[in-house]
């Protein structure tokens, strides 16, 4: 379980994160959204270790982890799927899934992995991961990684941003079955609807505070009514 307890960052004067508070369950499907400049990529970069918070604590399982760098992190079982995935001059899309998946694969389980982000092993296993690589491609290569590591918690930052609409069918069809599987915690920071009713549970976040959380058929109606009322120009009850 992850918890985060009374997170607080700030930046030239402005709160980004103003006392967030959050658990996230084992084994649950979990998205967070809400306007653009609520917080959340921060927030999931701050789980991450990317960022270090001004004040709070970040608990794994029980650890204190809220000082500990990435590479720690990672060690026990954060991984986290940027949304600008990184390229990698001189390192094969190969290299890169047996780095991730801290063991000496062989290229028949690499082939697979990329089998399921619906890119031909053929043609990519050997490619360098560089600029010759579109967006769409690089965040299809980006997810086998994950798969490769198979995370306890996982974080996907805007994964839908900057990829084409076969790119983003091929990723709803891996959401769900990482939803379906329930293995590990999953958390996926995004504004698109058809991740939303994927997800155990919405995280809303507005103005860097969390707004409100549940479960997604309770969320989604009550963002529906709202988003109803204020394009109505009514106030919300």
């Amino acid at each position: 379980m992850l918890e985060l307890i009374n997170i607080c960052f700030e930046r030239e004067g402005k709160k980004i994160l103003d006392n967030i508070n959050l658990k996230l369950d084992i084994d649950k499907f979990y998205v967070i959204t809400g306007p653009n400049g609520s917080g959340k990529s921060t927030l999931a970069k701050i789980i991450m270790g990317i960022k270090n918070p001004d004040s709070g604590k970040i608990l794994l399982n029980g650890i204190d982890i809220t000082d500990m760098p990435i590479n720690e992190r990672s060690k026990l079982g954060i991984g986290f799927a940027f949304q600008n995935p990184v390229r990698f001059k001189g390192i094969t899309v190969y290299d890169l899934l047996s780095i991730s998946s801290n063991k000496k694969i062989d290229k028949k389980e690499a082939c697979t992995l990329l089998h399921k982000v619906g890119l031909c092993a053929r043609e990519y296993i050997d490619r360098e991961v560089n600029d010759s690589l579109s967006g769409g491609e690089l965040k299809r290569i980006e997810i086998a990684t994950i798969m490769a590591k198979n995370p306890n918690l996982t974080i996907f930052d805007e994964p839908e941003a900057g990829i084409d609409l076969w790119s983003f069918q091929n990723l709803i069809e891996i959401f769900k079955e990482i939803s379906n599987k329930k293995e590990g915690t999953t958390l996926v920071i995004s504004h698109q609807e058809r991740i939303l009713n994927i997800a155990d549970e919405i995280i809303l976040m507005e103005k860097g505070k969390i707004k409100e959380k549940g479960n997604k058929d309770t969320m989604m109606k009550n963002m529906f009514e709202e988003s109803k009322c204020i394009k109505g120009g009514k106030p919300c009850e």
